[in-house]
């Protein structure tokens, strides 16, 4: 299995990037990952590593986009951008997957750009993993179509059931929409219609219908639909507040506490705040595209690549597009 990685993508690639990318390989026995990038750059980056080369192979490119830039714009001009390169690389059958830690927009306007959609998908959606207090839920789309139909939402729900499946490993998982009340008549045209959708799908059985944004982290459902604009506010909003609440709990409890109980205390909010880590659950996945895309946080380091690579391998031997179109032809 072949991985193409985008050695330039991220807040401080190429370093973690191509750590990521030796840990991988080295923790993976049945998987290769292509470093597209600057290969002056990547060698530096495995030199400085004191690392081998073994199952690494270096795909070089002139250009990256920068995570401040147009995506649009700079995919018109950088065509030889490590991103579009990745793309070129998956559409080739070159790759089995691609992971990239460089600008979400770029990566979706790219996949989008080549419309490489599976058979029956209308919009491809990001979904990421949350946790709870009953264990990890997913939630999308967070960023991918800002503009969202109903039907594209009931897609989303089928995908994210999948994921949920095969890669979380639950069981006939939930599927909810993301609403302002629990009420079936609140939201707007877009909640109502999609609502209407879910109940008189196959999924019917499965759909409990609308949720609160407080409802996320009390894991009442497995799967949230919503659009992407407010996918990713909350989804940001998530990462701040999880942030904020861990580290003020924190310095509220050191400070209360003698200087020889200091270590353990910080052990156990090291412990929690792993927990609710990004980087353990390897990345987002671009979910309805033919391929696999793994969307990666800007300020991943080796540890999010590592897994982001675990996550890309698994998508592909779990054959998680294959059950979606087959799923989608079976609800049809």
């Amino acid at each position: 299995m072949r991985i193409a990685l985008d050695a330039m993508g991220g807040d401080y690639a190429p370093g973690p990037i191509v750590q990521g990318a030796v840990e991988a390989v080295r923790s993976l026995s049945d998987i290769d990952v292509i470093l597209v990038g600057d290969r002056a750059k990547i060698e530096a980056s495995l030199e400085a590593l004191n690392a081998s080369s073994e199952r690494l192979e270096i795909f070089h490119c002139t250009q990256n986009i920068e995570m401040d830039e147009s995506p649009v714009e700079a995919l018109r001009r950088k065509r030889d951008c490590s991103i579009i390169r990745s793309w070129e690389l998956l559409a080739e059958r070159r790759a089995d997957a691609i992971v990239s830690a460089g600008s979400t927009g770029a990566m979706v306007a790219a996949g989008l750009f080549r419309k490489r959609f599976l058979p029956g998908i209308k919009r491809p959606a990001i979904a990421v993993v949350l946790p709870t207090s009953r264990g990890p839920c997913v939630l999308l789309d967070v960023g991918a179509n800002m503009a969202a139909k109903p039907d594209h939402l009931f897609q989303y729900g089928v995908m994210g059931a999948i994921y949920a499946r095969h890669i979380l490993k639950i069981d006939n998982p939930s599927i909810a929409l993301m609403n302002v009340g629990t009420e079936e008549q609140k939201g707007n045209e877009l909640a109502k219609e999609t609502h209407a959708l879910f109940d008189a799908s196959h999924f019917k059985e499965r759909f409990i219908g609308n949720i609160e944004g407080r409802d996320i982290y009390r894991g009442i459902a497995h799967v949230i639909v919503c659009d992407g604009f407010v996918g990713n506010v909350v989804l940001k909003v998530c990462e701040g507040l999880v942030e904020l609440v861990l580290n003020t709990s924190a310095c509220e409890i050191l400070s209360r506490l003698p200087n020889d109980q200091h270590d353990t205390a910080r052990a156990a909010f090291s412990a929690l705040m792993q927990r609710y880590d990004y980087s353990e659950y390897g990345g987002a996945p671009l979910l309805g595209i033919d391929g696999v895309c793994i969307i990666c946080h800007g300020a991943s380091g080796a540890a999010a690549i590592r897994n982001a690579v675990r996550v890309a391998a698994t998508f592909v031997q779990n054959q998680i597009n294959d059950q979606i179109v087959t799923e989608l032809r079976s609800r049809a």
